[in-house]
């Protein structure tokens, strides 16, 4: 029985050079509190983690992955568990990719642990009914938290513990089983339809109440739609925001069924827990990506950032980025100002299994910075 090589190929993670952005780093000396009065959370700019979740699966499964597709030893990362990544690699954004399971149970025997002849998994957490988290169903599923109210509760605590840090932004890729695994007999997922995407905003407010979450009925203004809100109005301040987790969809942009579904009936995206990425000018347009910050990348970051959109970047391609040497893109993503900037390898030795040194990060070991091209000059951001 045969994985499909397409769904390992171009889906690692790669490490970059953290290069530095002369002269814009700030230092953290005071307050939050005193620092970010009249600062808004679309001035700063923070690093986050790709992949968030992700843990590699066992030797006797890679052999299986990499006899399939030798590029599968791009799958062969791991992250620390998320309120780790928070308190100790700096990391303020996340990115987590779900997948339904309304009755619970659907995930617990992957195909490629039936072909290394390895048991079902048996975390209770599988067998429960609520949406799961993993890269790739049945070929790359393991993970620091197995269920999605396992992932936020990890956030809940460490945010929970610390209420003056900046607000931790969110990305949710709302995932499908690959036809070809499910070809060879590996599991179906239910689809993206209205009653599980009402789910993702039930899970996430059975673990943070309202005050703690930042949605979008808290951004948009009286008589304005979200996207004229944030481009004439802005986004809250940091003092307001500080404290607050907020969350949007990666794969919910321009022209797809699940944007579509997920805002019917509710075009500023009233009452929703998630921010979609609408197209530039529609109502429900506050937050959209621009993956790639070079050449014309970088433009078309800071136009947007400039005109009060949330820009997620990132600052790694998969191992190609080391394997060829090629570090300048972290330093293109900062400048760039987009708000998120996402890496494989926020901190130092995580790539030093590739025999390299590289890791991204912001300027001065912090976890929030001035952003480079809508901070106000003077002022100063930090955490308490």
């Amino acid at each position: 029985m045969r994985i499909s090589k397409s769904v390992i190929a171009g889906v690692a993670t790669t490490a970059v050079a953290a290069s530095g952005l002369a002269g814009s780093a700030l230092t953290t000396q005071t307050s939050q509190a005193s620092t970010s009065a009249g600062l808004k959370m679309n001035q700063i700019q923070v690093i986050g983690s790709h992949n968030s979740y992700h843990r590699e699966v066992s030797d006797n499964e890679k052999k299986i992955q990499v006899g399939q597709n030798p590029g599968a030893v791009d799958l062969w990362y791991s992250h620390a568990p998320l309120g780790q990544q928070l308190e100790d690699q700096n990391v303020r954004q996340l990115e987590l990719d779900l997948f339904p399971d309304p009755n619970g149970g659907l995930y617990t025997y992957p195909l490629i642990r039936k072909i290394a002849q390895l048991p079902a998994l048996t975390d209770p957490e599988l067998a429960k009914p609520g949406i799961k988290v993993m890269h790739i169903v049945d070929v790359d599923y393991n993970t620091v938290c197995r269920s999605f109210k396992q992932c936020l509760q990890q956030v809940k605590t460490w945010s929970d513990a610390h209420p003056h840090a900046a607000p931790i932004a969110i990305s949710l890729e709302l995932k499908q089983s690959d036809p070809a695994i499910v070809a060879q007999g590996g599991v179906k997922a239910p689809p993206w339809d209205a009653g599980n995407l009402d789910s993702v905003d039930a899970e996430i407010r059975s673990v943070f109440s309202e005050k703690q979450l930042l949605s979008p009925d808290d951004v948009r203004k009286s008589g304005l739609t979200l996207e004229q809100s944030v481009t004439t109005k802005g986004w809250p301040t940091l003092k307001n925001a500080a404290g607050k987790v907020m969350f949007y969809f990666d794969n919910a942009g321009p022209g797809t069924e699940i944007r579509d579904v997920y805002r019917a009936g509710k075009p500023n995206l009233e009452g929703r827990a998630v921010f979609t990425r609408g197209a530039e000018g529609e109502a429900d347009a506050a937050i959209t990506q621009v993956n790639d910050p070079r050449a014309a990348g970088t433009a078309e970051i800071q136009r947007l950032v400039k005109k009060g959109y949330l820009v997620r970047t990132r600052s790694d391609e998969p191992l190609a980025t080391i394997r060829n040497n090629e570090f300048s893109r972290v330093g293109i993503a900062l400048a760039s100002g987009a708000q998120f900037v996402s890496t494989d390898f926020p901190v130092a030795g995580m790539a030093s299994r590739y025999d390299s040194d590289f890791v991204a990060e912001l300027p001065g070991d912090t976890p929030v910075r001035l952003n480079p091209v809508t901070g106000q000059r003077g002022a100063h951001v930090a955490e308490r």
